[in-house]
């Protein structure tokens, strides 16, 4: 009986890899338009088509490569391309901070892959499984399937872009690329349960408007700073843990 209870609570590495990749998938299907826009446009914007597939494969980072497009399309030197795409994904540097309790377990290569294949999506779909009570051990199996997921899908999605997007008139103009913003907004309604959260939120969503402007995305950075200075602001003023429901 105790085996069974230990089999049903702590689940094989497959099974963890599985879960993962499966709760990914409502998350996938906003990043797929994103990735044949992306596609769709690289070529016309001075990249080759292995150029387009070399950059989705080793960048893997939506944002910054649309912004790197941009770039290229204009002229801007190699340099000033990386340093703006490295601001815009400065970002991940907060996600890591939150995973780093949960992988102290874990191995050197562990960390790497982990940290290659971290984006916005897998970040909010594996720290739900870290933060889950039950002992399985393999948790960051659950991760790297919804990573791998990711991976693939944004490896598939550019493919289609370079190889069937000429077949889309004008698809840039289609509007699908909020599929990603709507995807976005569902990833954070379910954390506005406290005062913290929703203050953070609001804070900033005010912020990243007022500072779009800034160069280099750099609104980004200051929005996700003040947001989190508010809601640590508001946790330490109320009393109330963020994890407390409204």
């Amino acid at each position: 009986m105790t085996l069974a209870s230990d089999a049903i609570q702590r689940p094989s590495p497959w099974r963890e890899f599985r879960a993962g990749a499966q709760q990914t998938i409502p998350l996938i299907v906003g990043a797929i338009p994103f990735g044949i826009i992306f596609g769709t446009l690289a070529q016309t914007h001075g990249l080759s088509f292995a150029g387009a597939l070399a950059m989705s494969a080793c960048v893997f980072a939506g944002s910054s490569q649309f912004i790197a497009l941009g770039l290229l399309g204009t002229g801007t030197p190699v340099g000033m391309i990386i340093v703006t795409t490295w601001v815009v994904n400065l970002r991940h540097l907060l996600y890591a901070v939150g995973l780093v309790p949960h992988l102290k377990a874990v191995g050197q290569g562990w960390k790497l892959a982990l940290g290659f294949w971290l984006t916005d999506e897998t970040f909010m779909v594996a720290i739900q499984r870290y933060r889950q009570p039950d002992p399985s051990p393999h948790k960051h199996w659950f991760h790297l399937g919804s990573a791998v997921a990711m991976y693939g899908n944004w490896q598939l999605s550019t493919w289609l872009g370079l190889t069937l997007g000429h077949t889309l008139p004008n698809a840039a103009a289609w509007g699908l690329d909020f599929a990603m913003v709507a995807t976005f907004i569902g990833m954070t309604l379910p954390y506005l349960t406290t005062r913290p959260m929703v203050a953070t939120v609001i804070v900033a969503g005010i912020t990243a408007l007022m500072a779009r402007s800034l160069p280099h995305q750099l609104g980004l950075m200051v929005a996700a700073i003040a947001g989190i200075g508010t809601g640590v602001w508001v946790e330490n003023r109320t009393g109330a843990p963020a994890h407390d429901h409204l």
